[in-house]
């Protein structure tokens, strides 16, 4: 595997990193690699797996993350995600949240590596596209030094084709879900020592990453870089992505241009029923520090809400802000 292909990614994030999400982040970066929402193995298997999965082609390359601990389902699950196109199938090891933890999922399994490793093996088992696990340094009382090699180890003979880091532990018990993505130190350096002892599996890392050039300095040591709040909150970020990290050109040299690129989607996704908010409430952060950004934010508050808003509403807000500098092109 090219691990150069790993290079940038979006985290997933659930309730954020929806279709509309990664339709909009595609606008931004050709190159950077998407991931849904991590979705059950129950969902995916007795739910509405065109609502749950159904994704637009434009995504590509997008990974179906998937949660989960029962290596029969995962692999069916894998395997139904692999026929709905993915690119990737990913194994949730790192959210911490309650509801994550009584279904035996998500970084509890960090407790539990040659668990994880047999779920891998099914998986590998199950489908040609790569298979990867995201996961912590570690959980509550355990020692990232030996916690994080435990489960690398074993995912990585297991067949897993990339291990993607976040680079803080995970406090299941005393901390929330958010508290988790905050309060635990980072620490990056355990992640490279990872990549130091691992050399031929690709690393990537995770966990507060600012922005693009902090993006840089960490791929001089691992293979890639995952960004997440600061990729959804501020999505101009990413239109540095193909420029600096991939060196080509942007897709679009603006936010208003690749806004202006999202109009035959966002009208073909009206035509189906789906509301305006449902998609622009992901460009919240667009224009960040552009003088009209707090008008353009408003009016889509305002307006874009409405049952009937079409796609003038978001034609209207862009037209309250002024003109950015545009994105560099690489040379």
């Amino acid at each position: 595997m090219n691990s150069l292909d790993y290079r940038f990614s979006v985290a997933p994030m659930m309730d954020w990193t929806d279709r509309h999400c990664r339709a909009f982040h595609r606008q931004l970066s050709r190159r950077a690699r998407l991931y849904t929402e991590m979705v059950t193995t129950g969902a995916v298997i007795h739910g509405d797996r065109e609502r749950l999965l159904g994704f637009n082609a434009s995504e590509q390359p997008v990974a179906l993350q998937l949660g989960g601990s029962s290596p029969h389902d995962l692999a069916t699950s894998a395997r139904i995600g692999e026929d709905f196109g993915y690119a990737e199938i990913n194994l949730n090891v790192g959210c911490p949240s309650d509801r994550v933890q009584s279904g035996r999922f998500g970084a509890c399994l960090m407790a539990e590596p040659q668990l994880v490793a047999e779920c891998v093996v099914a998986m590998k088992s199950a489908v040609r596209v790569p298979v990867t696990v995201k996961c912590r340094i570690g959980i509550d009382d355990q020692d990232p030094e030996t916690a994080l090699d435990s489960l690398a180890s074993a995912v990585v003979e297991a067949g897993a084709d990339v291990l993607i880091v976040h680079a803080r532990k995970a406090w299941l018990n005393g901390l929330s879900p958010k508290e988790n993505r905050d309060i635990p130190p980072l620490e990056y350096d355990r992640v490279y020592r990872l990549k130091g002892a691992m050399p031929h599996i690709p690393i990537v890392i995770n966990g507060g990453i600012a922005d693009i050039p902090q993006a840089r300095q960490h791929l001089v040591h691992v293979d890639g870089v995952m960004l997440g709040r600061a990729a959804y909150q501020d999505p101009w970020r990413l239109l540095a992505v193909d420029p600096d990290i991939f060196n080509e050109p942007p897709p679009h040299a603006s936010m208003k241009h690749a806004l202006d690129a999202m109009t035959p989607y966002i009208e073909t996704e009206l035509s189906r029923g789906t509301r305006l908010h449902a998609i622009t409430r992901h460009f919240v952060g667009a224009f960040h520090g552009v003088p009209g950004a707090r008008a353009f934010r408003r009016h889509l508050a305002e307006h874009g809400t409405k049952p009937n808003a079409g796609i003038d509403v978001l034609h209207h807000a862009m037209a309250m802000v002024s003109n950015e500098a545009p994105v560099p092109v690489a040379a």
